[in-house]
């Protein structure tokens, strides 16, 4: 099957310390590096490695890391035909500080994400309408998330949205969503209601259904994820590894969720590769440079228990 992502690409410029700066203070870093990012492209490069067939739709500057991010992505098997080049905004970048455990702070400028315009989607109809499974973020401009759900939902193209950066979205958004990946965060943005214990993860679920999304799966980082669809809920446990840089670890989850389902993997399959591929994609560095291959997942995945659903 065919899996189509319309998302973000971003030059990442990441800073490692031992520790997370507070309001106002500075500290000394210990390495720094840039590596290909954005959620987009994190994603399909997630999924291609782990053999899905993957284009990807998106824009990028008519500069140097607009240049250097297409050929990372065809490098990696993702068809590039489709991104666009924009001569009067810089391609997108992100800063990111990682700490001496892994976690991180990100700040995102959109550049020439924010110039994928619903003319765009509207003119690439039939690349959706072509696409087994539709993959969005947030991160390009929300009426384009919108035109290219629309017309997914018209071409009974399986959606799948991870809702991130979050930001207010409409229901018609919602009800043409067919599987919704939000982190504990993000779902307790959309849902509206706390996120304090293991049960309130059942009724964030819901409410999110109740506004029309199919189907939810809450990414929990160290926790696992959460699953919750009409015929029921499952907690899925996540694989124990020494935490290195948690970028792109939900990208890694999501682009292997997408990949499986693709490749037409049971439900509990497809939740067992994507625990895997975020585990080793939090242990490594970087965005796209932490993706595990397929040949890399199987590896790691014969000597780990499975779970029941």
């Amino acid at each position: 099957m065919k899996l189509l992502v319309i998302g973000s690409l971003n030059m990442d410029l990441v800073a490692y310390t031992d520790r997370l700066p507070e309001a106002g203070e500075s500290v000394l870093g210990k390495d720094f590096q840039t590596f290909p990012g954005g959620k987009g492209a994190n994603q399909a490069v997630a999924a291609a490695r782990l053999g899905a067939e993957v284009s990807m739709l998106g824009c990028v500057g008519n500069d140097a890391f607009g240049t250097s991010l297409i050929q990372n992505l065809a490098d990696n098997g993702v068809k590039t035909e489709h991104i666009l080049r924009e001569s009067e905004t810089p391609t997108g970048t992100a800063v990111i500080t990682v700490d001496a455990q892994g976690q991180n702070t990100l700040v995102v400028i959109p550049g020439s994400n924010y110039r994928l315009l619903p003319a765009d989607i509207e003119a690439q109809r039939q690349l959706i309408e072509e696409a087994d499974i539709l993959l969005l973020q947030l991160e390009i401009p929300l009426t384009s998330v919108q035109r290219a759900v629309e017309i997914a939902g018209d071409a009974g193209t399986s959606v799948i949205l991870n809702p991130a950066p979050a930001c207010d979205l409409p229901d018609r958004i919602l009800q043409l969503v067919d599987v919704f990946i939000p982190n504990e965060t993000e779902a307790k943005w959309f849902s509206g209601g706390p996120l304090e214990h293991p049960d309130d993860l059942s009724a964030a679920a819901a409410r999110l259904r109740e506004r029309g999304v199919k189907r939810v799966l809450i990414t929990r980082g160290k926790n696992g994820a959460f699953y919750q669809n009409d015929s029921g809920e499952w907690t899925i446990p996540a694989f124990t590894v020494t935490a290195v840089d948690a970028t792109a670890a939900g990208d890694a989850f999501i682009g292997a969720y997408a990949a499986s389902l693709a490749q037409g993997f049971s439900l509990q399959e497809a939740l067992r590769w994507s625990t895997a591929a975020g585990a080793l994609a939090v242990s490594r560095k970087g965005a796209q440079s932490s993706l595990p291959s397929k040949e890399e997942l199987l590896q790691f995945l014969k000597k780990k228990p499975s779970f029941d659903m």
